[in-house]
């Protein structure tokens, strides 16, 4: 199973295994502060999908398309952490303030359909 939660969330007993999914490190959170098991850098969008996105020089259907193309240059990272979530929950933490449109739900679903 495959869950995405805030950063700024409470850890939770079902969280399994958390990974941060994040470019940069989440503000205003120490790293002593959160409960993670990883920080997978390699699955995050790259800094100019990012920037594109948070200007609003794109909008999310554009972001989402060329953010799994990207995510298609690192399958072997992503068959790592789906294989995870075959075995146990793998909880995906991003910082975003939107909930219904950004990375990690893009993110969780393509590792669904791995």
């Amino acid at each position: 199973m495959i869950q995405c939660k805030r950063v700024y969330e409470q850890a939770g007993p079902d969280d399994g295994y958390r990974v941060l999914v994040d470019k940069l490190w989440p503000r205003g959170l120490k790293k002593t502060d959160l409960v993670y098991d990883e920080w997978c850098k390699a699955l995050t969008p790259s800094n100019e999908l990012r920037k594109a996105f948070h200007s609003e020089t794109i909008d999310f259907t554009a972001f989402s398309k060329a953010y799994r193309e990207e995510l298609a240059k690192h399958a072997d990272e992503g068959v790592r952490l789906a294989t995870l979530a075959r075995r146990q929950t793998v909880t995906l933490l991003f910082a975003a303030k939107n909930t219904e449109q950004n990375h990690a739900l893009i993110l969780a679903d393509w590792l669904r359909h791995l």
